[in-house]
């Protein structure tokens, strides 16, 4: 499967915006949006001063998007097309289709420090979802649905790591955590002020209604 394998501060700079791909380092003095702004190349600094066209902004919204959940551009597509077919808004629903992943869940349980390193352990099988292995990153979720960590992976240094950095992050409200028995459920789906997420989901939908 493709994947991006490049720096992943490079995407913060080049959207200049922060989508938290290092784990604590984004909360650190080392962030590299924080210790340069301007987008990565030897002539970031006067590219950065240039007007954004109207197409150039509703790009740079839409990949700040697809970077903070860390999908190639096909899979993005795909869950902007399944939006557009629901019903209700088309923003909120890509916000919530893409709210409901499994690997983004595990993140916001504090079971990882970064989408990146979720979707890694999920792959490697250290989760269950209702009592049953589930080892790819897009499955989605429903309310309900509990996550838990292996009795075998309970021990894993990335998912203390993970637990430890919840605290600077803060709690996702739709999501109930028990740090005794590392596992989580789904209380019901979260509204859009309470995604954590901002981005300007109108210009993502303007991009792909172009």
């Amino acid at each position: 499967m493709a994947r991006y394998i490049a720096s992943d501060c490079k995407l913060c700079r080049k959207t200049d915006y922060k989508l938290f791909l290092k784990g604590s380092r984004c909360y650190s003095d080392k962030c590299a949006l924080e210790k340069r702004k301007t987008i990565p190349g030897q002539h970031g600094a006067s590219k950065g001063k240039k007007k954004t066209s109207e197409y150039g902004l509703r790009l740079k919204e839409k990949q700040r998007l697809r970077f903070t959940y860390g999908l190639l551009e096909k899979q993005f597509s795909n869950y902007f097309d399944k939006a557009a077919k629901a019903k209700g808004v088309k923003g909120e629903n890509l916000l919530l289709l893409l709210e409901r992943r499994l690997d983004n869940i595990v993140f916001k349980l504090g079971f990882a420090v970064s989408r990146i390193e979720a979707r890694q352990l999920v792959t490697h099988g250290h989760f269950l979802v209702n009592k049953k292995k589930v080892s790819f990153p897009s499955y989605s979720m429903k309310v309900g649905d509990v996550v838990e960590v292996k009795e075998k992976s309970k021990e894993n240094i990335r998912i203390k790591d993970g637990l430890e950095l919840l605290g600077k992050r803060g709690e996702a409200p739709w999501l109930e955590l028990n740090k005794e028995q590392l596992s989580g459920i789904v209380k019901y789906f979260p509204a859009r002020d309470e995604m954590g997420i901002q981005i300007q989901e109108k210009l993502v939908v303007e991009f792909y209604s172009r």
